[in-house]
């Protein structure tokens, strides 16, 4: 045979075969592109979700309480779904239709977490004020799960809720009878009999905390800087011979003068360390082997470190302390904080198969990488779902997680503020080392963020703190309101 026919029976084996291929890695390529379009926009979504879940409670006097925070939530759960309707219009989706594939929206807070997904209607017509019917599907935010374990060993029989810190609560019975305790495990705490209290070698004094306070008296807008101290977790100002709370823009006066400084950091310790003593003598002998479901039965959560694992111990690796990261309590404390999460998660995601029967897609969690349970476990977060839209050579099985840096809920390293020469710096800059002008206290990243307050349709905003956060870039200050 000559080689041109050879060469054409080449040619036309060849093309069909090459134009297939090419069909199919344009449609490879364009399946890419529109899997990192829908991260994209998804994330964007979820991070407009959570800026608006920060601005109101940092804004808000009372994000606190259960319904405000409930509140806030739901607002921010709208604002998802507003902002994914705006990303994907682009897409030809509707927000009616959009909704249909957020299998889950999840919001981790301190010591539980919420999540927003579908749920059937179960009241009667005898329940007053409810616009839904008996059986209706509903989407919203479901109970408050917290993050806990139940422990029973011989008469102890308790519940545990963890949070994202060394706080824990116990409920329950121990030696026949009932307790109900919360606190903080702190080691190495020296309370002297003169009331002193050190931690780690270094004494704890009391503060004389300052800031801005904006508000309005008689229509009129007005700042001035108070020192303040905090009562039940709340900041209380003192003026004169009374102090004042903040609600909604406006003093709340109170009789009690608090005085100008504040020892919420002393109290802090010594209560830590009655509480510490009081866990380590009722509940040190608990372990991992004590774990059991909330029926009393075995539980897998046994199996996370192996049996007879010391709830409370401090030896793990290195640690020298119970609040060390790596220590037997915050280890098993992560584990059972993550398996809440998996657990209920798992559940709410599969059954969403039932809700919609109009997709196709078999709804389920996927596998999350280490590094972003590390993201969960060590910030209130929310954690959006988006699975079942087509991207051509492939369904959209998607997921965004985005944290919370700036929350009055959990303080990490980074979100601790010093100020030196008019500046603030976080407590870890290398900058600090060398400066002798630091003040001795310390203050949340919150507290240098904007804030405002309303009165009727006027707003007025004002920084409770006026230093300006210094950056280094290439070796020389940049000043720069900032946090970031």
């Amino acid at each position: 045979m000559k080689i041109q026919s050879l060469a054409v029976i080449f040619i036309i084996i060849m093309l069909p075969i090459s134009l297939v291929l090419t069909v199919y890695v344009q449609n490879q390529v364009q399946t890419i592109n529109l899997q990192t379009s829908y991260d994209e926009k998804l994330t964007n979504a979820t991070y407009d979700a959570l800026k608006a879940f920060q601005l109101n409670t940092i804004n808000s006097s009372t994000s606190d309480l259960a319904n405000s925070k409930l509140r806030d939530i739901n607002a921010s759960v709208n604002t998802f779904f507003n902002a994914i309707a705006e990303h994907f219009n682009l897409a030809g989706y509707d927000k009616d239709t959009l909704q249909s594939y957020v299998p889950a929206l999840v919001y981790t807070m301190y010591d539980g977490y919420y999540i927003y997904s579908p749920f059937t209607n179960t009241l009667t017509e005898e329940d007053e004020g409810i616009t839904y019917t008996d059986g209706e599907k509903i989407y919203g935010l479901k109970p408050y799960i917290h993050y806990s374990c139940r422990y029973v060993n011989g008469s102890t029989d308790v519940v545990i809720t963890y949070t994202l810190d060394n706080c824990i609560t116990v409920e329950g019975t121990i030696g026949g009878e009932a307790v109900y305790k919360t606190g903080y495990l702190l080691d190495d705490v020296n309370v002297s009999g003169s009331g002193t209290v050190s931690y780690r070698g270094i004494t704890i004094e009391e503060e004389n905390l300052l800031e801005d306070v904006g508000f309005y008296e008689n229509g009129k807008f007005i700042k001035r800087n108070y020192s303040y101290t905090k009562i039940d977790g709340a900041k209380t100002y003192n003026e004169r011979d009374h102090s004042f709370t903040m609600l909604n823009g406006q003093k709340i006066n109170t009789a009690t003068n608090y005085g100008t400084t504040d020892s919420s950091a002393i109290e802090y310790y010594k209560n830590a360390y009655e509480f510490t003593n009081w866990v380590r003598n009722n509940l040190g002998d608990l372990t991992t082997s004590n774990i059991v479901d909330e029926n009393g039965a075995y539980n897998t959560l046994q199996e996370e470190f192996g049996s007879g694992l010391n709830i409370f111990g401090t030896k793990q690796g290195n640690a020298e302390n119970i609040e060390d990261p790596n220590s037997d309590f915050n280890q098993h404390r992560l584990a059972v904080i993550r398996y809440t999460i998996e657990k209920n998660l798992s559940i709410a995601i599969a059954n969403y198969n039932r809700y919609a029967p109009d997709i196709t897609t078999n709804f389920q969690m996927p596998e999350l990488q280490e590094d972003e349970w590390e993201e969960i476990l060590n910030n209130v977060s929310i954690i959006s779902f988006m699975q079942g839209l087509s991207i051509g050579g492939k369904i959209y099985n998607g997921y965004s997680i985005v944290t919370n840096t700036k929350t009055k809920e959990v303080v990490n390293t980074d979100a601790i503020y010093i100020i030196a020469d008019g500046y603030y710096h976080r407590a870890t800059d290398t900058d600090l080392i060398e400066n002798s002008n630091i003040e001795d206290v310390a203050y949340l990243n919150i507290d240098f963020e904007r804030n405002s307050v309303t009165n009727g349709t006027t707003t007025q905003y004002f920084y409770p703190h006026t230093e300006l956060r210094l950056l280094y870039i290439n070796n020389k200050p940049n000043n720069c309101r900032c946090s970031r």
